[in-house]
């Protein structure tokens, strides 16, 4: 059952936020309703105002007060908006009376967010997720979800003339839901199988993980063009917009010195970020749970990366997985002009993944995290051992090598567990 893209037309959208006095918010009011706009940006509709209403408490009728709601309809009729989006989550009451006073299309920040997330989801299985996270956000709300869903229904798959229609949306709903969950239980065990096959090459896995738009997936790319293994047909989209890609992406990186790893982007969070997607998306986030190492990338030149910084770890704490080897990479430094803004804390890591700036660190990083233990050897094999030369090309990597008097002088790096292979010709013991 498909959701109605409701930005088939370009929307014009007044923007509304509850700043709740009455309990201490977790994020700024000012700054989640800029989220709010830059969400309603990436959803292709056009931002008209914003208003916000100091209140102690959530109107159970509208949300907001009366007052404000009448204020906004004017505002609605002065500007011809036809869509209000609210920055919370409505109850399905509470988006059909506002619809009927507000004479317009009422939508909440969780369906803004649904919405985005279905015209970016590429892959059957990301469309599957983000139909599910739709269909199970709809259910409890179908008796606000517009008047046409008590109008009566009849026909193939109803139950004759009088019943309901919202009774046979129900109905197909959890239909429609079952059988989506199925799909994505295959699913799962197909990806349970290649996990399986990654597991037995024996490759550790890195998993890019941060706030949307931080910078996940040129970071990916840069990486990719530094490695062995580069081809340009391997890069990953990436466009500087809120949720660019939701599908998850795998790519095998090689580097020197025997540093091979497979690297996963996954799907960027947000604050708010509704439930049902989260739990839609856990087969997806599943990939988190299996990683050896996270880079959690950070965008510096945000003034709130420390809130964008603690939301994903808390989606990182509801997956489970809060407690893995984590390194925090601070990206897009090269927008900071004032170098004082750039974070302070111990074993900061500061890149720019478009500037390729300080990612040779990031791989030195990495390696110390999950690479094998390398040492350099300094080595004189007898020409009779020559076959030796041979195995450190594949137990290391040969850096130079000289051929004298009494054999050949080889400089290389080994992996510790080979080194007792070249112990006895080590000219530095």
């Amino acid at each position: 059952m498909e959701i109605e893209n409701i930005y088939e037309k370009k929307s014009k959208a007044i923007l509304v936020g509850l700043n709740n006095t009455g309990k201490k918010e977790s994020i700024d009011i000012e700054i989640s309703m800029n989220e709010l706009s830059e969400l309603t940006k990436a959803a292709g509709a056009e931002v008209l105002s914003i208003a916000i209403q100091n209140r102690p408490a959530v109107d159970v009728t509208y949300f907001i007060g009366k007052g404000k709601v009448d204020e906004i309809k004017q505002l609605c009729e002065t500007l011809e908006a036809d869509m209000v989006i609210f920055n919370d989550e409505l109850s399905g009451s509470q988006i059909r009376n506002l619809e009927e006073t507000l004479g317009v299309d009422v939508i909440d920040r969780t369906a803004l967010i649904l919405d985005i997330f279905a015209q970016r989801a590429r892959t059957k299985e990301g469309k599957l997720q983000v139909e599910l996270a739709q269909l199970k956000y709809r259910m409890p709300r179908l008796i606000g979800l517009g008047r046409q869903l008590s109008q009566q229904g009849a026909g193939i798959g109803t139950r004759g003339p009088g019943e309901k229609k919202l009774e046979t949306d129900r109905r197909h709903i959890l239909k429609r839901i079952d059988d989506i969950e199925q799909e994505l239980k295959e699913v799962k065990k197909n990806r349970e199988v290649q996990r399986g096959k990654r597991s037995k090459s024996e490759l550790p896995i890195v998993a890019l993980v941060g706030y949307t738009n931080a910078g996940k997936s040129t970071l990916m790319n840069s990486l990719l063009k530094m490695s062995d293994q580069y081809d340009e047909a391997r890069e990953v989209y990436a466009e500087d917009m809120l949720f660019a890609t939701l599908d998850v992406s795998l790519r095998r990186l090689s580097f020197p010195n025997k540093l091979d790893f497979i690297l996963t982007d996954t799907v960027g969070f947000v604050s708010k970020l509704p439930h049902a997607l989260v739990n839609a998306f856990k087969a997806t986030l599943e990939e988190v749970k299996y990683a050896d190492l996270l880079i959690h990338v950070i965008d510096a030149s945000n003034e709130e990366y420390n809130l964008q910084k603690q939301t994903t770890l808390d989606v990182l704490r509801e997956l489970g997985v809060e407690n893995k080897n984590i390194i925090n990479v601070y990206n897009k430094v090269d927008k900071i002009l004032d170098g004082t803004l750039l974070p302070k804390e111990e074993n900061a890591l500061c890149i720019s993944a478009k500037a390729n700036k300080n990612l040779d660190t990031l791989i030195e990083h990495i390696r110390n995290q999950i690479g094998p233990d390398i040492i350099d050897v300094h080595l004189l094999i007898p020409y009779d051992k020559g076959n030796l030369i041979s195995s450190l090309h594949n137990d290391g990597v040969v850096l130079g090598s000289e051929y004298v008097e009494e054999g050949i002088e080889v400089k290389a790096r080994v992996e510790k567990m080979y080194y007792h292979k070249y112990e006895s010709f080590n000219l530095d013991k």
